[in-house]
């Protein structure tokens, strides 16, 4: 009776496994398993044969100047793209949870760029970019700095981190509101004692607040590196990876691979190569963060 009673409710807990892993399998597993087999073909998507190529385009890869180029605007961009939120978020969240009057309210504007699509905000910031009556120039010229003036977004030298401020200004809302979640949990009285030590705002900032929000800050930097490996969107909308490549990063010229040019085979290994590697820096930086902590 007791090994039909466990068989029944390891049954009925298998029951409710196997349907959204059934989900997951259909939607996740499978993809990533059809991507991976045309990372080993030459299909230009049309057609009916897949011819094997092997390595070739993994190898095809290295050699793309393209590719790297890509590449080397997607670290850029998760360098800059995770610190920059986070700077700009934690700062305003202690200030908001130390009782700033109106905390509802600026708690709410702080949010509401997320809510908003990256094909909205792309065609915002593609106003205030722009070069005839965008606010930018309007403002540079109103304080002085017309020399300043320029198409931001046209400009090869300008256009990557113009973008990286776009894609701050949606996220770092929701940096604010995670870490006014976090600091629900701040020990007040290790704050106290720290006044009465003679320490400075930046220092209990520094030394009392931060290392108390050391799980919030795993998981937000943990979700601004994945969330930068895959932008596309607001580079498309705004710029389509130009002027001259120059906000190119991996997803656009992944999309351009297989929908542009119909190289699906080699899109797919960069797309193999893009999950890949979006695994490997999250382990390596859950590992460090282990290390330190």
């Amino acid at each position: 009776m007791t090994r039909s009673r466990h068989w029944r409710n390891n049954l009925i807990g298998y029951s409710f496994i196997f349907f959204p892993f059934l989900v997951y399998a259909t939607f996740v597993l499978y993809p990533v398993f059809g991507t991976l087999q045309l990372s080993f073909t030459n299909w230009d998507g049309f057609e009916r044969v897949r011819h094997f190529v092997g390595m070739a385009n993994y190898v095809r890869m290295w050699k793309d100047p393209f590719f790297l180029k890509s590449l080397y605007h997607n670290l850029i961009w998760i360098l800059i793209g995770t610190s920059l939120p986070i700077a700009i978020g934690l700062p305003l969240a202690v200030i908001l949870w130390s009782g700033v009057k109106g905390f509802q309210a600026f708690r709410t504007i702080y949010f509401m760029p997320l809510v908003l699509s990256s094909v909205v905000v792309g065609i915002i910031w593609g106003w205030i970019y722009n070069p005839v009556f965008g606010i930018a120039n309007e403002f540079l010229r109103m304080i002085g700095l017309s020399s300043l003036v320029r198409a931001w977004l046209g400009d090869t030298s300008t256009a990557l981190p113009a973008l990286i401020i776009a894609a701050a200004w949606q996220y770092y809302g929701f940096c604010v509101i995670i870490f006014l979640a976090g600091l629900q949990n701040v020990d007040i009285s290790l704050i106290d004692a720290a006044k009465i030590d003679g320490a400075s705002s930046l220092q209990r900032f520094f030394y009392v607040i931060v290392p108390q929000m050391r799980n919030v800050l795993t998981m937000i930097i943990l979700y601004t590196l994945i969330g930068g490996f895959k932008v596309f969107d607001l580079v498309f909308v705004t710029t389509q990876g130009g002027p001259a490549g120059a906000t190119e990063l991996l997803a656009t010229y992944l999309f351009k691979q297989a929908f542009q040019l119909n190289y699906v085979g080699y899109a797919a290994a960069m797309a193999i190569f893009l999950a890949f590697l979006v695994i490997a820096v999250s382990v390596l930086f859950i590992r460090l963060r282990e290390r330190v902590a």
